[in-house]
């Protein structure tokens, strides 16, 4: 075990990541041939080999990528504590890590972490998106430190702080080509299993996937995101609903219509949370930059 260090996982890392050598050495700032002696010295340390030769390039072996796998758990734990100690010494994270729900326009967020970096500009800012559970799953798995636009029900028992967003309203919206688009009065349910779903993937790694407003058990088309699965049902694949902002303009263009549907719940009630151990002072300002911001009724633009 002592043979196995950060540096080690770091390069592997690296190597897998950029696909060679050389372009690891380049990120990492080293030589290519000072990432070889270094794996050298710790396959002789561990008694096994990382990589194998195949024609010109270097791969994996069974055991190498095993212990990238691993090893990445072991590098995101480090940053966690790098990250709590540089927290607990100043009082400002050096990077806030989060995560936006596919639902949600980004552009009033961006404004708003722009004018943030201003304030702060020692601060980086990793963001990415998620989808409904994925979100929630981000945060209890400790990949981020803030989400925003999480589905309601906040997990219980995880030590997570909420504040409510607002209210995002859905509409139903298929093509002006599409069968339904002829239809006159509000949809049955059973009229819509008849068609393909648009259907965004869940991005749960380990949980059970959410489904929301799932209208048939068949005809489905599947995207990793809310932008794809508005392209989808402009072009006729299917049909879904979108979230009224988002599609504003192609609604107000023709490129989608929107259909009045019976029984079905169109508001989604949005939450931003975050872990209570989390005291950092880049997160709780950024908060309330956001909360003031208002960013749900805001945002308008897609």
């Amino acid at each position: 075990m002592a043979a196995i260090t950060l540096e080690l996982l770091e390069i592997l890392d690296a190597i897998d990541r950029r696909g060679s050598f050389a372009a690891a050495a380049e990120e990492l700032g080293r030589v290519p041939s000072a990432l070889s002696y270094t794996i050298q010295k710790h396959e002789e340390s561990l008694g096994l080999s990382l990589f194998v030769r195949q024609g010109r390039k270097s791969v994996f072996t069974p055991a190498g990528r095993l212990l990238l796998e691993e090893g990445r758990q072991l590098l995101q734990a480090a940053d966690v504590v790098t990250a709590e100690v540089r927290t607990l010494a100043s009082g400002w994270e050096p990077r806030l890590k989060i995560a936006v729900d596919s639902l949600l326009p980004v552009t009033r967020i961006m404004a708003v972490l722009a004018q943030f970096l201003q304030q702060h500009p020692g601060m980086e800012i990793d963001l990415c998106e998620e989808v409904l559970g994925g979100t929630w799953e981000a945060l209890l798995d400790d990949r981020v430190q803030l989400v925003i636009g999480a589905p309601e029900p906040k997990p219980r028992g995880h030590g997570v702080r909420s504040e409510p967003l607002g209210v995002l309203d859905r509409v139903f919206a298929v093509a002006p080509n599409h069968p339904l688009a002829q239809r006159r009065g509000p949809l049955s349910q059973e009229e819509i299993a008849g068609h393909r779903l648009v259907i965004v993937h869940d991005s749960s790694r380990t949980s059970v996937p959410r489904t929301i407003r799932l209208l048939n058990e068949d005809k489905h088309f599947y995207v990793q995101s809310i932008a794809h699965k508005i392209a989808a049902q402009e072009a006729g694949i299917g049909v879904g609903f979108l979230p009224r902002r988002s599609i504003s303009d192609a609604l107000a263009a023709g490129r989608l219509v929107a259909l009045d549907v019976d029984g079905v719940d169109l508001e989604d009630r949005l939450l931003m949370a975050w872990k209570v151990s989390n005291r950092g002072q880049g997160l709780k300002r950024l908060v309330r930059m956001l909360l003031d911001a208002d960013i749900l009724d805001c945002a308008g633009d897609s």
